[in-house]
């Protein structure tokens, strides 16, 4: 099992460029995926909205936090957390020389494809209220730390990063308690980097409704298997000055936590909640941060198989959707209704999951080609 340090030492690549955090372009594009010309339309009547929340949220560098909602049925409510990149030392972290994660939220705009695409008869989510937590602490949503990264020359200034992951997501929970006060069903989600603490919220969310039902999904950080030791990302992040403090999560320990292990603790502490994983077979990114990560052997299937087996053997309540093909994340992209695999479209298989019913591991046939429906 691989341990929460080394998927954190992954993520300069896991989490870094703009198609890792699936990035949908404003405008919809494919047959699948195409808006209406009706006027107005879904979207344009029900907009995304800016919230400031201050306090102590911030960005790495200082600059004001912000999160986004759109309006929907109050019954139904969407938590989102965005991906894009991850930082834990001078070289990585400072943005004069090569940042590999999202410094601050100045190009912040509303997804509209996939998921968010309003128009879409074929959304199960168009009614949905949805909450978006946008990221740009470079900790994977749950650092708690302001660091001070040393200069690498004895004439460079000391750098400080503001690792505020988790106070930036206490203002989106916090909005979101206070303004969606009675949802009944709640999907709880995030792709790339924030697919890794999505099950950690989702349980912290189900504690806080608890006549609601919760389900989960992670989307497209499943296959980084452990292969090495890297303690500096959680500890530059100050992951367990909080992380252990929350119910369910006590035993949590700094040297043998892991990616899968907040699957089990969160699956362990609420067993009728639905906790499920989406990925590609070859996923490009993955792979790619794999072998920067100096694991260029690795098959990733493999260690997506290896990772899920360990999920389940400790919770019973997780399920897995293993597409064909190279693509990283699905639920911001058009393809989020064309993909399938064995059959089965990740639209359909979401969509069930997302209604709280009963869905199976689904697993490509063909796993290094995109599968699609329809196709034999």
């Amino acid at each position: 099992m691989r341990t929460w340090k080394t998927l954190f030492g992954l993520a300069a690549a896991l989490f870094t460029c703009a198609g890792c955090s699936s990035q949908p372009a404003s405008t919809t594009s494919g047959e699948a995926d195409a808006t209406t010309k009706s006027a107005p339309t879904q979207a344009a009547a029900r907009a995304w909205q800016e919230v400031l929340p201050g306090g102590e949220s911030i960005c790495s560098d200082g600059s004001a936090y912000k999160f986004l909602t759109r309006q929907g049925d109050p019954s139904k409510l969407v938590v989102y957390l965005q991906g894009g990149g991850a930082c834990w030392f001078r070289g990585n972290c400072d943005p004069a020389m090569k940042p590999t994660y999202n410094i601050n939220l100045a190009q912040l705009r509303g997804y509209q494809t996939g998921i968010f695409n309003l128009d879409n008869p074929s959304n199960p989510f168009k009614d949905h209220t949805v909450v978006f937590a946008p990221y740009c602490s470079g900790d994977v949503h749950i650092g708690a730390s302001d660091t001070e990264y040393p200069g690498l020359e004895p004439d460079q200034p000391p750098l400080t990063i503001y690792h505020r992951g988790r106070a930036n997501m206490q203002t989106v929970l916090d909005w979101t308690y206070a303004n969606v006060t009675e949802p009944e069903t709640i999907f709880v989600t995030g792709s790339s980097a924030g697919a890794i603490p999505s099950p950690f919220y989702a349980s912290l969310i189900a504690d806080h409704y608890t006549d609601a039902t919760v389900t989960q999904l992670g989307d497209g950080a499943g296959g980084y298997r452990r292969l090495n030791s890297d303690a500096r990302p959680h500890e530059a992040w100050g992951t367990f000055r909080f992380i252990t403090e929350e119910a369910g999560f006590e035993g949590l320990d700094s040297d043998t936590m892991n990616y899968e292990s907040l699957y089990i603790a969160a699956a362990q502490r609420h067993p009728n909640i639905q906790f499920a994983e989406y990925d590609a077979a070859q996923d490009s990114v993955q792979k790619r941060f794999l072998a920067l990560s100096g694991q260029q052997d690795v098959d990733l299937l493999d260690a997506l198989t290896a990772n899920q087996a360990d999920i389940r053997a400790q919770a019973d309540n997780f399920r897995s959707f293993i597409a064909g093909g190279e693509s990283h994340t699905v639920l911001g992209r058009p393809e989020f209704y064309t993909f399938a695999a064995d059959g089965t479209s990740i639209r359909d298989w979401v969509a069930a999951l997302a209604n709280s019913e009963e869905v199976e591991d689904v697993r490509c046939v063909n796993c290094d080609q995109d599968g699609y429906i329809d196709q034999p």
